[in-house]
Parts: structure tokens; sequence; C-alpha cells
């Protein structure tokens, strides 16, 4: 357990993506933290692993949602409001990618990726957005990654999606300043987890990756959790519309 305190005890957060690897930590420190934490994913099997593994009690909620279908978005934050009666923090954490030129991509997959990173954000940040201002406060923040900010070989359709969080992050950022709602993103590096495993299982290509962060090595989830926590905090209460990248220095050279 952390001895890092963000003043988020009694705050109800949804984490989209909330079973597995940033997601899923996320949800862990968030808890240790004394928040009320809700999770969402599509699969049953997936939520009843991070419930176990999280052993959140009372104040851990799972809803299986596809969060790329309005109509489960909503069954998310009602189920959410009705339990809680409020929401003080988004964290649109859901995210894939598949392996693929943009080139020779078969639409079906572009419509894929863009649902799962960008779409998704939209309609929960939608109807976050909407709740919050009703409330006069509250905290939207995005994941996005470094891949917005340069192209890479096979990530060419993702970065494109998480190129359009960094700029919905802004606009919403504009949209909910008068009303005491602040929207952030997190651009990490690649991340050591199941969702990359891809990449830095292979030695070379690992080595090739690291040799591009200055601080040496992928980021872990934990790197990512303590960011992304001050977002959700007081801390960050003059902070919005802005993109923090949180990948070793990587953005630098």
């Amino acid at each position: 357990m952390s001895t890092l305190s963000f003043g988020l005890n009694e705050n109800v957060c949804i984490v989209t993506g909330g079973t597995r690897g940033i997601g899923l930590e996320i949800a862990r420190v968030l808890l240790e933290q004394g928040a009320i934490v809700v999770i969402c994913a599509r699969k049953q099997d997936g939520l009843d692993a991070a419930r176990s593994s999280l052993n959140g009690g009372d104040r851990l909620m799972a809803v299986q949602a596809h969060t790329a279908r309005s109509e489960d978005v909503d069954r998310l934050f009602d189920a959410a409001l009705q339990r809680f009666g409020k929401i003080d923090t988004l964290i649109n954490n859901v995210g894939m990618n598949l392996i693929t030129t943009v080139i020779d991509a078969d639409p079906a997959l572009w419509h894929k990726i863009l649902d799962s990173n960008l779409n998704a954000a939209f309609l929960c940040s939608r109807k976050a957005g909407q709740i919050m201002r009703r409330q006069h406060r509250g905290k939207i923040v995005h994941m996005s990654s470094i891949a917005a900010h340069r192209a890479a070989p096979a990530m060419g359709i993702y970065g494109i999606a998480k190129a359009g969080i960094e700029m919905m992050t802004r606009v919403l950022a504009q949209e909910l300043a008068p009303f005491n709602v602040q929207v952030n993103a997190i651009a990490p590096c690649m991340v050591k987890t199941t969702f990359s495993k891809a990449f830095w299982s292979d030695p070379a290509l690992h080595d090739h990756i690291v040799a591009t962060i200055p601080m040496g090595r992928l980021a872990k989830p934990i790197d990512i959790v303590y960011p992304t926590l001050f977002l959700c905090s007081e801390a960050s209460a003059f902070v919005t519309g802005q993109t923090l990248n949180v990948d070793g220095g990587a953005s630098i050279v």
C-alpha cells in the first residue's frame, strides 16, 4: 500500500477497462485511497476475476458494459448514480490495438479500433459531463498515448484515435470549465502489460523500444497510476485541457 495520499476518500470513480493492466491497477490504488470504485468491461468473467483480485467489498461495483454502445453507457452511469448518488471522476481507460498498417486496413478494423479508443471515450465523457455539469464539480481523465504524437509502425489507427482523444480533452475542458469540471489526459510510453506483450516479448523489439526511453526501461502500470490520481485529485483543481506525458523522457528525444 502506498504512503502517498491523494484526498480521494469517498470519491465515486468510474474506471472503464478496469479489469486488467493499467485500469486494474488504477482501481486497486483508488480503493487503497478510500475511493468508491465502479469498474466496467465487456466480459463477465473478466469482471469476476477483477472483483476477486480487488477485494473491494461494498466499495467496489462491477458492471458489464460495452462502452462503445450508448445504451450500455447509459446503464453503467445510471447504475452508479442509483447506488452512490454522485459521480466524482471518470477515467476513460478502455483501449485496444490490432497490428495493421492504415493503408491496408479493412474499414471494419478501422471502426473497431476507433470505437474502442475514441468513440467509447466520447460516449462516457458525454454522459459523465452532463452529470458533472449538474453537480458543478468533477474530473475526467483520458488515457492517451505517445503514439498520438508520432507515427509508429503497426500503431497507426491507434495513434490516430489517441490524437482524437487529446483534441477531445481540450474541447471538453473548454466546454466544462465554467462548471468546475476539469478534463485532462495521460500519455504513457509503452507500459509492460498484456496489452503490449506482442511488442515487449520480442527481445530485439523490447531493446529497440527501451533505447528510445531516456530512463532506460518500459513503464510499469504503477508509473501511470499516480499521475492519473493527481489529475483526479484537488491538487489539479486549476489544471484542465492538458495532456501529461508519462514516458520516461521519450517525448524529449
